[in-house]
C-alpha cells in the first residue's frame, strides 16, 4: 500500500512538472510573442481636428487656426544627454524669443519619467507664420518633433460669445469622463462648444509604427484616419448679431430674435467678452476685472439671468383671467391704489385708469385690473397655468446649464421658507413682482406662444453635419384659451399701435407689431412714500429693469424680438427704438415677408 502511495505521489509530481514545462514552452510563447511585438511596434494616437461652427449663411464663427506644437524626446536629463537637453531648450528660446526657458523646462520635467517613452509636448502652439521660416531647420534636430496642432479661434471675437462659448484646457474631472480629452488637451466649456462637444471633437485616429531599441521610428505599418472636422451649422445670422451688438452698446441686458418656430436668428447677452481670451488663457488682473464687474459679463443673461417679469407677464395672466373665473366683459374701476392686507398696492398711473377691461388693462398696463383679478382667480390657478404655459421650467434650448426661474406658489413658499402664503403675494405676483423670476428666453418663448398658440422649443443648431434639425412644438392651450386668444393678441397690437399703448410712441418699425412692455422693480417702494420718483431720477442700480417683448408682423407672425435692459426704466423708452431697428433690419435682409 505504501509503495502504491509513493508511486502515485511520484507520478503526480512528474505530471505537474510536465504541465508546467508545457505551459512555459508552448502556451506562454503567445504571451511573450505579443509582448515582444509591443516592444517593437508602437501605436500612436492621432488627435482629431475639432469641427468648425458656421452661421446659417455658412460664415465660419468658430474655426481652427493653423499652427504647430513642438515635442522633445524623453530621458534627456541624465548625465549622458543633459548637454543635448540644454542645447535644444536654448535653441528654442533663441529661435522664438517669446518662449520662456523656465516654463519649457518645467513642462518637460513634469512629464519626463523612466516609464514614459513618448515625446513630451513642451510648446503647445506656435503659429504657422512664426514657424514657417525655421520649419526645415527644426525638423533636422533628432530630439525634436514639429507636429501640426490647430488652435481654436473665434473671428468675431465678442459677437455672440455667450451663445458660441469657448474651449479651454480640460481638467482631470473632464478627462475622467472623456479619455479622448487627454489626447486633445482642450474641451468646450460653455455654450454651443460645450453642448455639442462630443460631436465637434470627433474621434481619434491611430498609427502603427515599427521602432528600434532606442525608440526611433523605422517604418510606418498602418494609418487609420481620425473622424474629424465635423461641421455644425447654427440658425444664427452673425451679421445681424453684430448689428444688434452695436445697437446695444453701453447697455446691459439681453436681446433675443427668434422665429416663431423656435430657431434663433440672433441671441445676445451684454456686456460680453472676447472668447479668444479663454483659449490661450488670460492674466489674473483681466479675470478679476471681468468677474468682479457689477454688470456680470460672464453671465449668459438669456438663460442664466433671473429677473422679475414685471408687466410682460400680463398677456398670459389676462388670458387665464378671461378663461377661468372671469370673462372678457369683466372690468374694474382703477383709482390708482388698492388697500389689501394692511398694505397699499399702487397702480403705476397716479390718477388711475378708471373703467378698465382686459384690452385696456393690457394696452395701458393697468396694475389694479390684475391685482383685483388675481384675488378672484387665486394663486393656485395662476401658478398652475403659468407652469403649463412654459414658465418655471427649462425652455429646452440647446445650451447647457439653463435656469428654470420661479413661479411662486403656496407649496413653493412652504417648502423653501417654511412660511405661509399671504394674499398680498398673490397681488404682487399678478404684476410680475415679488418672488416671480423668469429668464429672457422664457419670455421670448411664451411670446411666440401668444403669437401662434404653439409653444416652440428654442434652438440654435440648424444642421449637425448633414442632419437638419426640425422644430419642436407643444400644444399647451385649452380649447377655451384658443378661442379667446385673439382678444389678447388684439390688446398686444394696441400696446404698439393705439394712441394710449405703452409702447406706441417708441415704436417706429416698418413692420406692424404686437407686444408688451414691462417695468420690473428691483427696489421696493416704501408704503409712506406719496410721490414716486421717476426712473431717471433714481441712481442707476436702483432703476427698474425694462422689458419689451414683441412679435411681427401682427397678422402673420414670423418673428419674436424680446429685449431686456437692466436698470433701463420703462420698457418702451428703453427698448422701443432697438426693437424697431431690428425689425427693419429683418425686413431689409429679406427674413420678413410682408
Amino acid at each position: 500500500m505504501k509503495i502504491k502511495f509513493i508511486i502515485f505521489i511520484f507520478i503526480f509530481i512528474w505530471l505537474g512538472i510536465i504541465v508546467r514545462v508545457f505551459f512555459l514552452s508552448i502556451k506562454s510563447n503567445e504571451y511573450y510573442a505579443k509582448l515582444s511585438q509591443q516592444n517593437t511596434i508602437k501605436i500612436e494616437n492621432i488627435p482629431p481636428v475639432r469641427g468648425e461652427i458656421l452661421d446659417r449663411n455658412n460664415i465660419p464663427i468658430a474655426i481652427n487656426k493653423l499652427g504647430f506644437k513642438i515635442e522633445l524626446a524623453p530621458h534627456l536629463r541624465g548625465k549622458k544627454h543633459i548637454k543635448e537637453f540644454n542645447e535644444e531648450i536654448n535653441s528654442l528660446v533663441k529661435t522664438f524669443p517669446f518662449l520662456k526657458r523656465d516654463k519649457l523646462v518645467e513642462k518637460y520635467i513634469k512629464k519626463d519619467s523612466y516609464y514614459n517613452h513618448n515625446f513630451i509636448n513642451i510648446v503647445p502652439f506656435i503659429s504657422y507664420n512664426d514657424i514657417l521660416p525655421v520649419y526645415t531647420k527644426l525638423n533636422l534636430i533628432k530630439n525634436l518633433k514639429v507636429i501640426p496642432s490647430p488652435k481654436r479661434y473665434y473671428p468675431y471675437k465678442n459677437i455672440a460669445a455667450h451663445v458660441i462659448g469657448y474651449v479651454a484646457h480640460a481638467n482631470k474631472k473632464e478627462i475622467a469622463k472623456d479619455p479622448l480629452l487627454e489626447l486633445i488637451g482642450y474641451t468646450g466649456k460653455i455654450g454651443i462648444e460645450k453642448k455639442y462637444n462630443k460631436y465637434l471633437e470627433g474621434k481619434k485616429g491611430t498609427k502603427r509604427i515599427k521602432v528600434n531599441a532606442s525608440n526611433q521610428e523605422i517604418e510606418e505599418l498602418s494609418y487609420n484616419n481620425p473622424k474629424e472636422d465635423r461641421k455644425l451649422t447654427l440658425t444664427l445670422d452673425i451679421k445681424l448679431q453684430k448689428y444688434i451688438s452695436e445697437l446695444f452698446t453701453g447697455k446691459v441686458g439681453s436681446v433675443i430674435v427668434m422665429r416663431v418656430d423656435g430657431s434663433l436668428l440672433a441671441a445676445g447677452s451684454f456686456p460680453n467678452y472676447d472668447s479668444n481670451i479663454f483659449v490661450s488663457g488670460m492674466s489674473h488682473k483681466m479675470y478679476n476685472d471681468l468677474s468682479s464687474s457689477l454688470d456680470h459679463p460672464f453671465t449668459n443673461k438669456m438663460i442664466n439671468g433671473l429677473y422679475p417679469p414685471g408687466s410682460s407677464i400680463k398677456p398670459l395672466l389676462g388670458l387665464l383671467y378671461i378663461t377661468s373665473k372671469l370673462n372678457e366683459r369683466w372690468s374694474v374701476d382703477c383709482r390708482s391704489s388698492l388697500h389689501l392686507g394692511g398694505r397699499i398696492f399702487r397702480c403705476w398711473k397716479k390718477n388711475g385708469h378708471h373703467h378698465t377691461n382686459i384690452t385696456k388693462a393690457i394696452r395701458e398696463s393697468c396694475d389694479d385690473f390684475f391685482y383685483k383679478g388675481s384675488l378672484i382667480v387665486g394663486n393656485t390657478k395662476m401658478s398652475n397655468a403659468l407652469k403649463r404655459y412654459g414658465l418655471s421650467k427649462k425652455t429646452g434650448i440647446d445650451l447647457p446649464n439653463e435656469f428654470i426661474g420661479v413661479v411662486p406658489s403656496r407649496a413653493w413658499k412652504l417648502k423653501k421658507y417654511n412660511k405661509m402664503w399671504s394674499i398680498g403675494e398673490t397681488a404682487n405676483m399678478a404684476i410680475g413682482q415679488g418672488d416671480f423670476l423668469v429668464t429672457p428666453m422664457q419670455i421670448a418663448q411664451v411670446t411666440a406662444l401668444l403669437a401662434t398658440s404653439k409653444l416652440p422649443t428654442p434652438h440654435l443648431a440648424k444642421k449637425i453635419g448633414n442632419k437638419v434639425i426640425k422644430p419642436i412644438f407643444k400644444e399647451v392651450f385649452t380649447a377655451k384659451e384658443l378661442k379667446k386668444l385673439p382678444i389678447i393678441q388684439n390688446a398686444m397690437y394696441q400696446v404698439c399701435n393705439s394712441p394710449h399703448g405703452t409702447a406706441t410712441h417708441y415704436i417706429h418699425s416698418k413692420v406692424v407689431l404686437a407686444g408688451k412692455t414691462g417695468t420690473a422693480q428691483v427696489v421696493g417702494i416704501k408704503q409712506d412714500i406719496q410721490k414716486r420718483k421717476k426712473e431717471h431720477e433714481l441712481s442707476y442700480y436702483r432703476r427698474s429693469h425694462a422689458w419689451l417683448t414683441t412679435y411681427g408682423p401682427y397678422k402673420n407672425p414670423q418673428y419674436v424680438v424680446t429685449i431686456m435692459v437692466e436698470h433701463g426704466g420703462h420698457g418702451g423708452s428703453a427698448a422701443g427704438s432697438i426693437a424697431s431697428k431690428i425689425y427693419n433690419k429683418l425686413l431689409e435682409l429679406g427674413y420678413i415677408k410682408q
